[in-house]
């Protein structure tokens, strides 16, 4: 069953570590089965308040998902975001 690894993007707080992390995160994908369902698109806030920005990352399962955010390369990346931004993340199951 696909696994789905969303960001949301709340407050950018030093663009140099964004810019930073997203020059180092694209490595972090290598050998990975992963499509990128969207990235930083015109988006419309329906409830809640709104965000800078969203990302959407579909992986085959929850622990291919998993496996990629833990891993060394994407976790040495993520500090930057950490830095960078005020963000919200999770991974949601798909349905078969």
């Amino acid at each position: 069953m696909p696994a789905f690894v969303v960001f949301t993007r709340e407050e950018t707080l030093d663009q140099s570590e964004l810019d930073t992390y997203s020059a180092r995160a694209g490595s972090s994908f290598e050998g990975r089965d992963v499509k990128f369902l969207a990235a930083y698109g015109t988006l419309e806030t329906l409830e809640g308040p709104p965000v800078e920005g969203a990302v959407v990352l579909q992986f085959d399962t929850m622990d291919a998902a998993r496996d990629w955010y833990g891993s060394p390369a994407y976790q040495s990346a993520a500090r930057h975001r950490f830095k960078g931004a005020s963000y919200r993340a999770f991974i949601v199951d798909g349905m078969a």
